[in-house]
């Protein structure tokens, strides 16, 4: 989930008016498993660019652009990479331990 948002960040870095999406991880209170939230629209200010040949121009030559940082898309899509690869060894690592185990108790 957090890859994908990141990749819609990325692809609308240049979009006019875009706002940073992230999505955030809690517990569930029933099951204790992790749920993604809901999207949030990151709410810092957008970036006045200065093109008055725009068509989004207003009369001081500026409109919006987005507020989408590459560098902390990448970072992000870094992080969320490798918690998913920690979390895939952490099963590969618990599937190995449990089959050790019923090799143990066979003999």
């Amino acid at each position: 989930m957090r890859l994908r948002h990141v990749s819609e960040n990325i692809a609308n870095a240049d979009t006019p008016g875009y706002r940073r999406k992230t999505v955030g991880f809690h517990e569930a209170m029933d099951s204790g498993l992790v749920e993604t939230s809901r999207v949030h629209l990151d709410q810092s200010p957008l970036e006045s660019i200065f093109d008055p040949g725009n068509p989004l121009a207003d009369a001081s030559g500026h409109y919006n652009g987005s507020n989408v940082d590459l560098v902390v898309e990448i970072a992000d899509a870094r992080e969320a990479q490798r918690s998913y690869d920690a979390n895939l060894k952490l099963f590969d690592q618990t599937r190995q331990m449990t089959q050790s185990l019923f090799e143990l108790l066979r003999r």
